[in-house]
């Protein structure tokens, strides 16, 4: 690819730098960065937008705030003109990514794709402009390939490179099968990039096998290579594992303003400068003072965690909501007083039942072992006294008011 870093003017340098600074900020890994910065100088002499790409194969439609981090990335890079390439993988979502996988994934029905991508595009339009994203059904290409270009496409990598996955390595290692339509999954992923000349591409650091099979096939159909730009996996609110809908911790998109900022709340201080950075639309110059801020003491935990708590509410509600929001916490949890917005239960079971039985049923707790861990805890209440006998009987009375934990308030109304 031409150099075009050296034909640039220095209000042309200017303009790269300021661009680079702002996709660079938070991210794990670009492959390979003067590329890129290359890439962003050709567009800036030829006035033409970059094409950057991220495929979706729609299993999960819950959108969270793990899923804005790219997404927060693609609006960046929308902010300064470049083109977004939403590829709802229509048809590579029926082979199932086996990233992270131990056996192989349930394919996908038409009927799911299509429920799973509308979801996905309403969600989406709470951080990027989705008049302005082009959108893509795999299957568009996919499912026109003969077998001759399949066998082709098949011919661009050896089976020693796709072993290298961590998933397939670790299950071949142990014994559990293999299907050959999985091997195909990175091949169809990859072959996106080719029919779209992508110029960059988006995914987690989970995905790097797959965004850099783009990357080699490009270089085998004789098209200019894409840049890779892998983004953090976030942790969620336990501080330890992946943001995750099935583990618990995660703050929707989709969820009320109190319990956005009540979340926002509990996250680990070491991960402050995390979110900012991921999860967050601030301009660099603001992460990176808040990030010294904190560091130098100046700025303290709690702080910029009611900073963070007002910026995510803001985002995906408005600013009046987030001032509600903060005001709400202020009130419920620093100072004690019980919210006015207690939601009520209609109660007509036992009159005289355990508080682990209780839990459950008013689905407070998912199960009986985690509603005795809660106890055990010390974060039950009824009418403001902590449980502390997870085998207390409890005598359910007209208008008794069960807290789980900071959030969670109940209001029995006997019927």
């Amino acid at each position: 690819m031409e150099n075009f870093i050296e034909q640039l003017t220095p209000t042309q340098k200017q303009e790269l730098e300021r661009q680079f600074a702002i996709y660079s900020n938070g991210v794990q890994e670009i492959v390979p960065i003067q590329e890129l910065k290359n890439k962003i100088a050709k567009s800036i002499i030829q006035k033409t937008p970059l094409k950057v790409k991220l495929g979706l194969d729609p299993s999960a439609p819950d959108v969270h705030l793990g899923h804005t981090v790219v997404l927060n990335k693609l609006k960046q890079f929308q902010e300064n003109g470049h083109i977004i390439q939403l590829i709802i993988g229509d048809f590579t979502g029926k082979i199932g990514d086996p990233t992270g996988k131990s056996v192989a994934r349930k394919q996908l029905t038409d009927e799911e794709v299509k429920h799973n991508a509308e979801t996905y595009f309403e969600q989406f339009g709470k951080v990027l402009d989705m008049e302005k994203v082009e959108l893509y059904y795999n299957s568009k290409w996919l499912s026109t390939l003969n077998l001759e270009d399949i066998i082709n496409l098949a011919a661009s990598i050896t089976v020693a490179r796709l072993l290298e996955r961590h998933d397939f390595s670790e299950r071949l290692s142990t014994g559990k099968p293999i299907s050959l339509h999985e091997f195909f999954y990175p091949l169809m992923q990859g072959y996106d990039s080719v029919e779209l000349e992508s110029d960059i591409e988006l995914g987690g650091n989970d995905q790097h096998f797959n965004v850099l099979m783009g990357r080699h096939l490009q270089e085998h159909f004789n098209k200019e290579k894409q840049v890779v730009i892998l983004l953090p996996l976030l942790e969620g609110l336990d501080g330890v594992e992946k943001m995750s809908k099935s583990k618990g911790n995660y703050i929707g998109v989709d969820e009320a303003p109190n319990e956005m900022y009540g979340k926002t709340m509990s996250i680990h201080d070491d991960l402050m400068g995390k979110y900012f950075d991921l999860v967050t639309n601030l301009s660099v110059e603001e992460k990176v003072q808040i990030k010294e801020d904190l560091e130098n003491g100046i700025l303290h935990p709690r702080d910029a965690k009611m900073l963070l708590g007002r910026t995510i509410v803001k985002m995906y509600h408005s600013a009046d909501a987030a001032e509600q929001a903060e005001e709400h916490f202020k009130t419920v949890f620093q100072k004690g007083v019980l919210p006015t917005d207690i939601p009520e239960v209609i109660w007509n079971g036992e009159e005289q039942l355990s508080i682990i039985d209780l839990l459950v049923q008013l689905e407070l707790q998912k199960s009986k072992g985690e509603a005795r861990k809660m106890i055990q805890n010390g974060g039950v209440k009824l009418n403001g006294e902590k449980v502390d006998d997870v085998q207390l009987k409890v005598v359910v009375i007209n208008e008794m008011i069960v807290q789980v934990g900071k959030r969670k308030f109940v209001k029995l109304i006997k019927g």
